[in-house]
């Protein structure tokens, strides 16, 4: 053997040795990280966790990366024929490697196509990082690995759950991955539904997501699209004729991208993702790790009732749009006024801006920053127009000025017996204001709505009844002075309890918070040990005022509070997550009601009762001019100072919801002589337009014609007879008597329910019998046959 062909051989022999070594060094994770045998017969990838609706609706997600898995028998046979005639035309004949694309690839420089399989483009999808594709001795040893493990993959799936794994991992742009989440987005459609052009679509759109996105580039789109057709036809799994015929199609999008903005309840699933962050701290898998609520494709069934959502967000956007149109009319709104004394609200506002911050990182000056606060400029704002917003040009100063005046709104419905929550409304526009006003957390002052809770205190442990005379007059409370502060509204007169609350009335209010205990603030405590015993959680200080609801408390706390009454005694927690699963269907954890008995079957029946009367003849009554069914309702109205709060809590037999209207500056409100601010304006209508809807759906599931029930131990004359019984006191509705703070009150003009009766409502006379003049409205709601008046909540399409 000469001395060139020994040296060959050598060469030969040390070189494939060296190759042999490499290969091992790669397997065995020397050059990086390599998958472990349990690794790629597990394999994962980060899938988005999905909200589901009570009826099973999706909701929306929580990902970083937009990902849902689908099974292979859930993806339609186009979208795998259309794959392999693209992608790999050999898939199902070799074993993860094809030598004949690695040949072409390598004569052709990479010219006619990579030599790149699904199996080892599902390698790298899954088990890769994406190196420097520059850095040519990178990417060869990154083709190495992906060689490796697509071998380990052939060993260990077959060909349909690699192809499957494949389309689960791959990308589609907009931060959408997978076949699934691809196909409900553009076509929200499942993927076994899709058809052979649709199908042909998104596997164009593999090669280059941003390029042959439809969306953006319909042209590129449709060319790749026909590409992919006559590549279908070329592997038989489609004939020329009907590739013909399809491509003269054009691409029929129906995009639909469910985000933190848009879908369901967007409100609610930000409160749901703060809760589902702690609990996934707190639960382990089984290899130890937290669960990730952005990564572990959680699902997470709700107890939200999609249509009753669609009617609570309708009712809100329909009352709100009206309501700010009312408050832009008044004057100091109008002229800017309102501003005066509080520029360092807005200063406070600039400064927390994105505007302003971004300034400050590129170095500039806080005069410099504010100087451009000043100067006109191109935006789009929030409007109450279906888009919710327009494009208009003002300051940036004054557009601070024009959203902070907006007023807000926080709108909760919930079934009172297992605290499921059916709807959840936390603001007028999630996109733009993402406070929440029905967090547990946000807290305003409850005014009148504090009532039947000491009203029920009053029954339950001080022996009162609905027929117990109480007597309007101020209250004397020592060092507390007097509450009401002024006797400007107390009418001196001794009227039945029950009578009291349906006329909202504070100075008798005052008198059964100092019948509870006649030594002073003792009474506001045993009330605030009442309120603890409701499982309210915000802490209440025991002054004396809180009898009139001078206190802070939040919309979900309040419906805790409430749903004792038609919950027949009995307090629940609102309920909003049933089960959460794992990726693979898997149960983590259930929930059930938290309720426990807070006061007797009696004592919720009577409040009920009074709750009545406040529908029927007291501050509540104006709410039967809002189409509502025939049905039994209690509720009750509240306004705070000012009109700064106006609440409304009600419930039928089936249902509770409650409302709060007001603006996020407390100084920015409807004049305290203005009727339009009063709970039974500002916040029942939104209740109202709710039930009016929801009330008659049969997917809501309300019966109408339901009742409260009566304790078969009751007697029958125990609750007052409001029309033909004991006449009660007119004029000086405490909705218009405000709360004021802990020490000081300021009391607006007495007003007579007659004054704010609506139209169709018969007036009451002095013996309380009934009149046959009709009242004028004032300021009566928007029609809602007038077309484009009222913007419209939408309901998301369902899966077709």
């Amino acid at each position: 053997m000469s001395k060139p062909v020994r040296i060959f051989w050598r060469i030969f022999f040390w070189g494939f040795a060296g190759f042999i070594l490499l290969l091992l060094m790669i397997n065995w994770g020397w050059l990086g990280a390599m998958p472990d045998l349990e690794d790629i017969e597990n394999p994962t990838a980060s899938l988005a966790s999905q909200v589901f609706a009570q009826d099973g609706t999706p909701m929306g997600k929580y990902y970083i990366e937009d990902r849902v898995n689908a099974d292979y028998k859930d993806i339609s046979k186009y979208v795998i024929n259309a794959l392999v005639a693209t992608e790999d035309k050999r898939f199902y004949v070799h074993s993860g490697i094809d030598p004949w694309s690695l040949a072409r690839a390598v004569a052709h420089l990479g010219g006619e196509g990579g030599a790149s399989t699904i199996t080892m483009q599902t390698a790298k999808n899954l088990f890769t990082d994406n190196w420097d594709t520059r850095n040519f001795l990178l990417r060869m040893l990154q083709k190495v690995k992906e060689s490796i493990i697509a071998v380990k993959l052939e060993r260990n799936f077959t060909k349909e759950e690699i192809a499957t794994l494949y389309l689960n991992t791959v990308a589609y742009g907009d931060n959408v991955y997978g076949i699934r989440n691809a196909s409900r987005t553009f076509f929200q459609k499942e993927p076994d539904r899709l058809s052979v052009e649709e199908a042909a679509v998104l596997i164009g759109m593999l090669n280059a997501p941003s390029l042959y996105n439809p969306r953006r580039n319909p042209k590129q789109a449709l060319d790749r699209r026909n590409l992919v057709l006559n590549r279908m036809v070329s592997s038989n799994y489609l004939s020329a004729e009907e590739a013909e015929k399809l491509k003269t199609k054009p691409i029929e999008l129906n995009y639909k991208k469910l985000d933190e903005n848009n879908g369901l309840g967007p409100y609610f699933r930000m409160v749901l993702g703060e809760y589902m962050k702690t609990w996934c701290k707190e639960h382990k898998k089984n290899n130890g790790d937290s669960y990730n609520l952005y990564r572990d494709g959680l699902k997470i069934y709700t107890t939200i009732n999609p249509r009753m959502q669609l009617y609570a967000e309708e009712a809100v956007a329909r009352h709100m749009s009206y309501m700010q149109k009312l408050l832009n009319t008044q004057e100091n709104i109008k002229k800017g006024s309102v501003w005066k004394g509080y520029e360092n609200v807005l200063e406070a506002a600039m400064k927390q801006s994105d505007r302003w911050r971004n300034f400050k990182k590129d170095g500039m000056g806080d005069d410099e920053i504010r100087k451009t606060f000043f100067v006109k400029t191109p935006m789009h704002i929030f409007a109450w127009n279906n888009s919710r917003g327009k494009d208009t040009v003002m300051t940036p100063y004054d557009s601070l000025k024009y959203h902070r005046q907006m007023l807000q709104a926080g709108f909760m419905v919930m079934e009172p017996v297992s605290g499921e929550v059916r709807a959840w409304v936390g603001g007028i526009d999630f996109k733009t204001f993402k406070f929440d006003h029905a967090n547990p957390n946000t807290r305003r002052q409850v005014g009148s709505t504090m009532k039947p809770l000491l009203y029920s205190l009053a029954i339950e442990e001080a022996g009162f009844t609905p027929n117990t005379t109480v007597y309007d007059e101020q209250q004397s409370f020592g060092q507390y002075g007097l509450v009401p502060a002024t006797s400007k509204s107390c009418k001196g007169g001794a009227i039945p309890m029950a009578n009291a609350l349906a006329f909202s009335r504070n100075c008798a209010s005052a008198y059964i918070m100092k019948q509870l205990d006649n030594e002073g603030n003792n009474g506001a405590r045993r009330f605030v040990d009442f309120l603890k015993k409701c499982d309210l959680k915000t802490k209440i200080e025991p002054y004396p005022s809180i009898a009139l609801g001078a206190c802070e408390i939040s919309l979900y706390e309040m419906m805790q509070a409430y749903s004792m009454f038609p919950g027949r005694g009995f307090n629940v927690k609102p309920m909003y997550i049933t089960r959460i699963e794992d990726r693979n269907g898997n149960v983590l954890a259930t929930f059930i009601p938290q309720r426990k008995e807070v006061i007797s079957d009696v004592t919720a029946y009577s409040i009920i009762k009074m709750m009545e009367g406040t529908m029927t003849i007291g501050t509540g009554r104006g709410i039967w001019q809002y189409d509502l069914p025939s049905m039994e309702v209690a509720g009750k109205t509240g306004t705070t100072n000012e009109n700064s709060d106006a609440w409304f809590m009600g419930y039928t037999p089936q249902l509770m919801a409650g409302a709060w209207v007001g603006c996020d500056d407390r100084f920015i409100h409807f004049d305290k002589d203005n009727l339009n601010g009063q709970g039974s304006r500002a916040a029942m209508p939104i209740w109202a337009y709710f039930y009016s809807k929801a009330a008659k759906d049969p997917n809501c599931g309300l019966d109408p014609k339901q009742t409260f029930v009566k304790p078969d131990v009751m007697s029958n004359d125990l609750i007052i007879d409001y029309i033909n019984g004991n006449t009660p006191v007119l004029g000086g509705e405490g909705e218009d008597m405000g709360t004021g703070q802990s020490k000081d009150y300021e009391v607006p003009k007495n007003i007579k329910p007659e004054d704010i009766a609506p139209e169709s409502q018969i007036k009451l006379d002095d013996n309380n019998n009934k009149s046959k003049t009709p009242v004028k409205p004032i300021n009566p709601p928007p029609s809602a046959n007038k077309p484009g008046q009222d913007p419209k909540a939408v309901m998301p399409k369902k899966n077709q």
